[in-house]
């Protein structure tokens, strides 16, 4: 008798261990994916106010409805 409850124990320990690594490669995953769309909202993020600080450094206006820049309607009449 012993012994089947031994091999029951060790089937319900492995299967546990089982289940654990399972969640654990999962949660793994899941948090690679939100890092790599955190570093890559970053990069966007940096891009943009790059491209809103080149524009005033030009002499540009930044129109926030079409995300781009629009020249300086005094430069051009000069």
């Amino acid at each position: 008798m012993w012994p089947r409850i031994i091999a029951a124990g060790l089937v319900l320990a492995g299967v546990v261990w089982l289940v654990a690594e399972i969640r654990e490669d999962g949660a793994r995953s899941v948090i690679t994916k939100i890092e790599r769309q955190n570093d890559a909202s970053g990069d966007a993020a940096s891009n943009a106010r790059s491209d809103f600080d080149l524009c005033l450094d030009w002499g540009g206006v930044w129109d926030h409805g079409a995300g781009k820049c629009r020249r300086s309607q005094a430069r051009g009449r000069y």
